[in-house]
């Protein structure tokens, strides 16, 4: 019983311990969001987007996977309109914003 307690102990000191890098990356990736695109976009869960033409970052996952954006971010994202400008992440700053934008996703 004993070491079952001291496994299970070890096992949320680690969880723990995980869990703020996982935040970091989440509010790296929102400090990007600040940055490049909640001038058209939310970035948050419950406000419309500035833009009403751009969906709410929270709305992603209800379209595709939101790390089917890895790649597009990463070589450089385009799309068909020209009000969205073209920028290309870091493969971190991808990481760290794919995380972010899991982070918008209703809790399972």
């Amino acid at each position: 019983m004993r070491s079952k307690i001291i496994i299970g102990l070890t096992l949320l000191l680690a969880l723990a311990a995980a869990s703020p890098s996982l935040a970091a990356n989440a509010r790296q990736g929102q400090q990007l969001a600040k940055l490049y695109c909640m001038k058209c976009h939310a970035i948050d869960k419950v406000s419309p987007s500035p833009f009403s033409l751009a969906p709410p970052f929270r709305d992603l996952h209800l379209r595709y996977p939101v790390e089917d954006l890895e790649e597009a971010l990463g070589e450089g994202i385009t799309t068909g309109h020209p009000s969205m400008p073209q920028f290309q992440f870091e493969p971190d700053q991808v990481a760290d914003f794919i995380q972010f934008l899991k982070s918008l996703e209703p809790s399972k």
